[in-house]
């Protein structure tokens, strides 16, 4: 039998009570009334934690690869220059996604635990159609300027990847420039994975593939049901595109309301507190962060690997003796670095002391 886990990681994180709870309630069919009621409140609530007004903001019936998958099948045509910023595993994918949709991709690399340089992905490209950056490098536990590259972005779009972001940190989505954006469940907003928050904006909407690659992410088709629908004016008019997930949208719904009644400025001073006591507690136990200070995310701590110690040997005796997961590095520091979350409903002074003293004694073992 396996007891309950510290989802200490880089997500899934240990969701929010009130979104557990919303999984067992009476299933609902998917045309619903009661159903697109629970669908328009749950988008009108994302709306609010993205920092947007677009009338296009929904949850996509998928995980957060997905998200990124329709940002970029929904607005890539073949041949279009699409410049990304790359600061660690997920600008990469971002680039082989880009490439699968015909883009002439200009991939500006960065040193892995830095954040974008904006002046050098401005100046990538005259004129491109695209710029694509992750707003909160999971990889890295790095934040980057998002609005710097929109207020620079001249007529290119700009899309944003805020998995790691949304629900944890300050984001504004209008106010920055974020033309496209998508975001998954399962880390600060403190819900299960199955879902990617996702928004588009009518800039980035008139200039969409009219027939993308894929029947499943095609927006156009997407707005008939959820997102734009909703918000013209209720359910009259649905159009049936697939069977949405219904418990999993019942549950961010509950997580959403959770987090908007304690207030995003007050969620994200939690993140924030969370992760600064739990990396002052990191160094003055001798250990080195790997993000650049001044850059470095609150939700997600990445820290070296101290010499000599097996970091998989740690992490094995953090979840064997303590229930407790982090985890490893990602791409060429797989096993030099270890990321620990705080997200969401773990976001707490009692998670940050657990994990420290956990990870205190696994290393005077090792």
């Amino acid at each position: 039998m396996i007891h309950e886990r510290h989802l200490f990681g880089p997500g899934p994180a240990n969701p929010y009570p009130e979104a557990t709870a919303a999984l067992g309630r009476p299933l609902l069919g998917h045309l619903d009334p009661a159903f697109l009621d629970v669908m328009d409140a749950t988008c009108d609530q994302l709306r609010q934690a993205w920092g947007t007004t677009s009338a296009r903001t929904l949850p996509i019936s998928a995980t957060g690869s997905a998200g990124m998958e329709a940002a970029f099948v929904n607005t890539v045509h073949p041949g279009d220059v699409v410049v990304v910023a790359v600061n660690g595993l997920f600008g990469q994918r971002m680039c082989d996604v880009a490439a699968r949709c015909g883009a002439e991709v200009v991939a500006v690399e960065h040193e892995w635990g830095h954040p974008v340089d904006v002046e050098r992905v401005l100046a990538a490209h005259p004129a491109p159609a695209i710029i694509a950056a992750v707003h909160a490098e999971t990889s890295t536990g790095v934040r980057s300027d998002i609005a710097a590259l929109g207020a620079g972005k001249g007529d290119a779009l700009l899309l944003v990847d805020a998995v790691t972001s949304i629900g944890g940190i300050e984001l504004r989505a209008d106010d920055w420039g974020v033309d496209v954006g998508y975001a998954g469940t399962q880390k600060c907003l403190g819900v299960a994975p199955g879902l990617a928050p996702f928004t588009i904006n009518d800039r980035a909407f008139e200039r969409r593939v009219e027939r993308p690659q894929s029947w499943y992410l095609d927006l156009g088709l997407l707005g008939g049901y959820v997102g734009e629908a909703g918000a013209a004016g209720g359910s009259g008019g649905r159009t049936y595109h697939h069977t949405a997930p219904v418990a999993m949208v019942a549950s961010l719904h509950a997580g959403l309301t959770r987090i908007l009644a304690e207030g995003l400025p007050a969620v994200w001073d939690r993140h924030e507190a969370a992760g600064r006591q739990l990396q002052d507690g990191l160094e003055e136990m001798g250990l080195e962060l790997f993000a650049q200070k001044g850059h470095r995310l609150p939700e997600l701590t990445t820290v070296r690997v101290p010499d000599g110690v097996d970091g998989a040997a740690v992490r094995r005796t953090l979840l064997e003796r303590h229930g407790i997961e982090i985890g490893a590095g990602a791409g060429p520091y797989a096993a030099s670095v270890w990321r620990i979350g705080l997200m969401g409903h773990n976001a707490r002074p009692d998670a940050a002391l657990l994990v420290l003293s956990a990870l205190r004694e696994a290393l005077a073992s090792a």
